[in-house]
This record gives structure tokens, sequence and C-alpha cells, in this order.
């Protein structure tokens, strides 16, 4: 027995795909650090939206939806914090953070 599908769940899932989408499009559009940065984070967020309006619609009692959620957003602070050390690194040593010019960065 599966329960209908409602239009809430519709709209939660548009809403993380869009973010997942403009995320994707900017994350691959752009050469600067700071905007690239910005793209894996509203993928990360587009995901997140959906694993929520799945764990809401299918298993409203379980906590792990809970528990995936809090592991995103702990994954973004620490993506979000090493990305800005890189960053400013990058920009006392270079004076830009652009990935053109990143080319002597190995690793």
């Amino acid at each position: 027995m599966s329960p209908e599908i409602s239009i809430e769940l519709i709209i939660a899932l548009t809403a993380g795909a869009a973010l997942f989408g403009v995320g994707v499009y900017g994350a691959l559009s752009q050469t600067n650090l700071v905007m690239i940065m910005m793209g894996v984070e509203l993928i990360l967020a587009g995901a997140m939206v959906n694993i929520l309006a799945f764990w809401r619609y299918l298993h409203p009692d379980v906590a792990a939806g809970q528990m995936f959620v809090l592991i995103i957003m702990t994954v973004m602070a620490i993506e979000m914090a090493v990305g800005f050390a890189i960053a400013i690194a990058r920009f006392r040593a270079k004076g830009s953070v652009e990935m053109e010019e990143a080319v002597d960065l190995k690793g």
C-alpha cells in the first residue's frame, strides 16, 4: 500500500531539483573559487531538500532522515571552511581566486 502522492511532495522535489540544477550550472560555469563553492553549496542544499521530502513522505516516524540532513549540513560547513581557507591562502599568495590562474596547484 503506497500513499497518494501529495502536492507538497511534488513542490519540495521540484524545489530541490531546481536548487540542484542551479548549483550544477553555477559550479560548472564559474571560474571564481568562491562562486564554485556557492554552486556546490546549492547542490548539497538541493540534495538535502530532496532527502527531507522523501523522508517525510515515506517514513516520517523514523529519525534516519533527520540524521542524513545533519550529516549533509556538517559536510556543507566543513566544505565552506576548507574552501574559504584555500581561497584566503590563494588570495594572499597570488592576489586572485580565479581557478584559471591556479594551474600551479598540486595535489
